[in-house]
């Protein structure tokens, strides 16, 4: 008993403890919804900005929040730097940075720059995953608590993407996308290895036959009946493990061989997306070993091209493809309710107000503001006027988007 307690008291006080802080990349929930209304809905490269600072480069990744202070990950490509950066949440005055250097060949996409994976934290210390640099873990300082560089090397065409999850004493990451690709849980104050998990037949994309596949979905805790389960999405199937021990609870067939979104969870059911007009499908949790035929609530074989996650609201799943067009779906049959075109194409991840409104990017800078409603409304779409790829962070009242230029804070004065 004495080895749940520290995982269950964490998730049960997380969101409501720390409601104004966005401590990971999809937010206290890990599902991309916040508890904060009243979110900014109109804005401009000067309107309701309350700071912007210059960023040293590009970078896919999200920044995250907590207290006075802002984190964001950071490459200096030609320098081989993998960086965490630290700014004041009222003024984006940059209080310090920390990292490493990583001079070695690091496959990735051109569109895909180092250090895509955003930070985790949980106030008193920051996980950063750098790829096949190491996990790195500092204080709200900067200090290095710990790092763990024997993981291996992260070898994939597209690069990596994913992003440590914290819940209680540990920290999970899904390493991967390639041939190396493991599951792992780590005690979050020492950094050291509680288990493992080893997932075959990963491949990198190279050579004359091309074997397209892998995942950069993170998992996903939720407390499924009297167990906890961290859901997760790897090719050609769904899945639950035992946070605690790492055992496989149960899978399902029906995804294809890549897979960029990340689970969600409703009412029982987890959703889970393919990317490159791949399949899609909801599953009941809470099963054990290969669900597929019982569990299995629907299956879509093909659905549109999507780099970002969705969220869930009200019985519908909402989500924008690459292609820049915000879908609506009844999560009970999957069936499409609609289907609008925006500006522009998009990779940013949905953000969900407590007041039902979706928020999202697309890479020409455009921010949309529309309600998460089966009838879909269009209430705003506002210009930062530069690339944008990583997802919307929420705090107080505030907004934090990070551009290819600037970090900017959007919001009150």
């Amino acid at each position: 008993m004495k080895r749940t307690l520290p995982l269950v008291f964490a998730l049960s006080s997380l969101v409501s403890l720390h409601a104004e802080n966005w401590p990971m990349w999809r937010g206290a929930n890990g599902d991309g919804t916040s508890v904060e209304s009243k979110l900014p809905e109109k804005w401009s490269q000067t309107e309701n900005v309350v700071w912007k600072v210059e960023l040293p480069e590009r970078g896919n990744s999200t920044p995250v929040v907590w207290g006075d202070k802002v984190l964001v990950t950071q490459a200096i490509e030609k320098e081989g730097k993998r960086l965490l950066l630290c700014f004041d949440k009222k003024t984006g005055k940059q209080l310090w940075e920390a990292g490493t250097i990583y001079k070695e060949p690091e496959l990735t996409h051109g569109t895909n720059p180092y250090c895509a994976a955003s930070p985790a934290t949980d106030g008193e210390r920051v996980i950063v995953y750098f790829a096949s640099a190491g996990v790195f873990c500092y204080d709200m300082n900067g200090k290095e608590v710990w790092k763990r560089t024997d993981l291996g090397k992260q070898h994939h065409i597209w690069g990596n993407g994913t992003s440590p999850v914290l819940a209680g004493d540990r920290v999970f990451l899904n390493f991967g996308p390639g041939e190396n690709t493991v599951l792992y849980c780590f005690d979050k104050k020492t950094g050291k290895t509680i288990w493992q998990h080893k997932e075959p037949g990963g491949a990198s994309g190279e050579g004359a036959d091309k074997k397209w596949l892998g995942s950069w979905s993170d998992p996903l805790l939720r407390k499924i009946g009297a167990r906890y389960e961290l859901l997760m999405c790897y090719p050609t199937r769904a899945c639950a493990f035992d946070p605690l021990s790492g055992k496989e609870l149960w899978t399902s067939g029906g995804l294809t061989n890549l897979v960029y979104n990340s689970p969600l969870f409703a009412d029982g059911v987890m959703i889970a997306m393919s990317g490159y007009g791949g399949a899609a499908l909801a599953v009941k949790t809470g099963g054990d070993g290969d669900v597929t035929e019982k569990n299995r609530v629907w299956h879509l074989p093909k659905v549109s091209q999507r780099i970002g996650s969705g969220v869930v609201h009200g019985g519908y799943h909402y989500i924008l493809s690459d292609g820049g067009i915000a879908e609506c779906r009844d999560l009970k049959t999957g069936e499409m309710v609609f289907q609008e075109r925006l500006k522009g194409n998009n990779w940013s991840s949905l953000v969900l107000s407590a007041d039902g409104k979706c928020y999202a990017a697309n890479q020409i800078g455009d921010c949309f503001v529309f309600k998460a409603s089966p009838k879909f409304e269009l209430l705003a779409t506002n210009s930062l006027g530069e690339k944008i790829i990583g997802s919307i962070a929420v705090s107080d009242g505030q907004l934090f988007i990070r551009g290819y230029k600037h970090l900017w804070c959007i919001g009150k004065k």
